[in-house]
C-alpha cells in the first residue's frame, strides 16, 4: 500500500468519503478498535517520532510504519481484514499521533464552526449555525485526557483537579475551553470555537441577512467618523465576527491596539497591536486580566481600543478611554437587548473597586457610547443584526435609546427558514454633525423609512 494511496500528500481537508475515518465504525467493531489500539502502541513504543514535526516525510515513513505493524498484527493472529479496514486504523493511529485523537476530522472541516465534547460518548458539532450530535466517540474518559493533554501541553499549561478549568487558544487560532472532574460531572469536557482561516467580509454578512447595504453604509461611516459603539448579543450570535467586520472599516493610517482574553479578532491593518490576558502561572503568579491591559493600552498612544469582550471591572476603564480622547473604540458584550447592554455595562463598572453611584455610572455610559449594535442568532442558525440604536442621553435617572434600523421577523418559509427584513425607522442619529465633520457624507436616503410602519400595515 502507497503513500499516495492514504491521501497524505493532499490538504488535511480533502481525504475522499471512502477513506475518512468512521470513528462509530471503529469503536463498534471491537476487533477492529483493538487492532488499531495495538498498532498505535506498537508504533509509540518502538517508533522516533516527533508531534510537533507535521511534515509529509515524517508522516509517510509512520504511515509506512502503521501499515506495517497492522499486517504483521493480523499475521500474527491469522486474521483478515478489507483495505478499507485497514485505512481506518492506519488513519486511526495517525490522528492520534499527529491531531487530535476522534475529533481530528471535525477541526479540519471547514464547515464545523464548534466542535463539544461532553464526556467520552457525546460529541456534538455546530454547522451552518445548528448543533448536531455526531457518531464519533472516545474510548473511555482516560482517552479524552490525553487528547486534552495533547491540546495544552504545547501551550504551557495544565490541568488537573487542583486547577480543573482551562481557556486557551489553539495555534491556529481557534478557542478551547476545558473542564474536567470533579466540576465536569458526566466526563472531562472540551468546547472548540475553530479560527476561521479566511475570514468573512462585509460582503458575506450582506449575502448571510446579517445586515443589508444601507445597514453598512451607516456603519462605515460611523467607524470611518469616529463613533464609540457597543456590539452586543447572546453567546455565539456573530459579535467577534462583526467586530472583524466593523473594525475593517478603520483607516489604514491609526493605531489599533487589541486586547482579548483569547486573541480570535483578525484586523486587515498593518498598524495593529494585539494584547492577550495570561492567566497565573502553576505558582499562581503572573496572572494579568484584560482590566491591567486596557489600562496599559493607554500608555501606548492608540488611536483606537478594540476590547474582544468586557466582562468585569475593566469596562469602566474602556468607558474612560472612550471618554478621554479615544474615540471610535469599539468592544462586545453578552446581552440580551440595546437596553440589557446598558445594564450589563452598569453592573460591571460596579464590579471595580471605585464605588460610583448610578447616576455617575449612567453617565460615563451615555457619553462614552454612542451606538449599541445588537445581533441575535435564530431558530434557523442565521444571525442577523436587530437593532442599530443610538444612546441619545440622560432623562433623569434613564440612559435613552433609539433605534436607528431595526430587524423585523416576518415568519417562516417551507424550509423552516427565518423570513423577514431590515428597515431603517426614519431617525436620523444626533451624531451625524460628527459623522459630516470627519468627511463621511451619508445619502439621505439610507434613513428613509419604508411607508409602512413596523407592523406591515400599509
Amino acid at each position: 500500500m502507497t503513500f499516495d494511496s492514504f491521501g497524505l500528500n493532499r490538504s488535511e481537508n480533502s481525504r475522499s468519503d471512502e477513506n475518512e475515518i468512521d470513528n462509530s465504525v471503529i469503536r463498534k467493531n471491537k476487533e477492529l478498535q483493538k487492532l488499531a489500539d495495538e498498532a498505535l502502541d506498537k508504533i509509540i513504543d518502538n517508533t522516533d517520532i516527533n508531534p510537533e514535526k507535521t511534515d509529509s516525510l515524517q508522516k509517510k515513513n509512520i504511515l509506512d510504519e502503521t501499515l506495517r505493524v497492522i499486517n504483521e498484527i493480523l499475521d500474527k493472529n491469522k486474521t483478515h481484514l478489507s483495505l478499507l479496514d485497514k485505512q481506518k486504523a492506519a488513519y486511526y493511529v495517525m490522528d492520534e499521533i499527529f491531531g487530535y485523537g476522534p475529533i481530528t476530522k471535525l477541526l479540519n472541516d471547514p464547515t464545523v464552526s464548534e466542535v463539544m465534547v461532553n464526556g467520552a460518548d457525546n460529541v456534538y458539532i455546530e454547522k451552518s449555525g445548528k448543533i448536531e450530535n455526531t457518531q464519533i466517540t472516545f474510548r473511555d474518559d482516560q482517552h479524552v485526557m490525553n487528547t486534552i493533554e495533547k491540546i495544552i501541553s504545547p501551550l504551557g499549561r495544565r490541568v488537573d483537579e487542583s486547577s480543573p478549568m482551562v481557556d486557551a487558544r489553539l495555534p491556529d487560532g481557534s478557542r478551547v475551553n476545558i473542564i474536567i472532574p470533579p466540576l465536569a460531572i458526566k466526563g472531562p469536557t472540551i468546547t472548540i470555537r475553530k479560527f476561521a482561516a479566511d475570514p468573512f467580509t462585509l460582503e458575506d454578512l450582506i449575502s448571510f441577512g446579517t445586515l443589508n447595504h444601507d445597514m453598512s453604509t451607516f456603519l462605515r461611516a460611523c467607524v470611518r467618523g469616529k463613533i464609540s459603539m457597543v456590539v452586543s448579543g447572546g453567546t455565539g450570535s456573530g459579535k467577534t465576527t462583526l467586530l472583524n467586520v466593523i473594525s475593517s472599516f478603520i483607516p489604514h493610517n491609526e493605531r489599533i491596539i487589541t486586547i482579548e482574553d483569547a486573541a480570535e479578532l483578525q484586523l486587515q491593518q498593518k498598524h495593529v497591536v494585539t494584547l492577550e490576558s495570561r492567566p497565573a502561572n502553576v505558582e499562581g503568579k503572573g496572572k494579568i486580566v484584560v482590566r491591567d491591559l486596557v489600562v496599559n493600552s493607554l500608555r501606548m498612544r492608540p488611536d483606537r481600543i478594540i476590547v474582544g469582550e468586557v466582562r468585569s471591572s475593566e469596562a469602566l476603564d474602556m468607558l474612560q478611554a472612550m471618554n478621554t480622547g479615544h474615540d471610535g473604540s469599539i468592544t462586545t458584550v453578552h446581552a440580551n437587548s440595546p437596553r440589557d447592554t446598558l445594564s450589563r455595562l452598569e453592573t460591571m463598572v460596579m464590579m471595580s473597586e471605585m464605588e460610583l453611584p448610578s447616576r455617575a455610572i449612567r453617565e460615563q455610559i451615555s457619553s462614552a457610547i454612542n451606538l449599541v449594535v445588537h445581533v441575535a442568532r435564530f431558530l434557523d442558525g442565521t444571525r442577523k443584526i436587530v437593532n442599530i440604536s443610538e444612546i441619545t442621553g440622560m432623562e433623569g435617572e434613564t440612559i435613552t435609546l433609539q433605534d436607528i434600523f431595526v430587524y423585523k421577523q416576518e415568519g417562516f418559509n417551507e424550509r423552516g427558514q427565518v423570513i423577514g427584513r431590515h428597515i431603517p425607522t426614519g431617525i436620523v442619529p444626533g451624531f451625524i454633525k460628527k459623522i459630516k465633520a470627519r468627511g463621511e457624507i451619508l445619502p439621505a436616503s439610507v434613513f428613509k423609512s419604508p411607508l409602512h410602519d413596523l407592523s406591515g400595515r400599509p
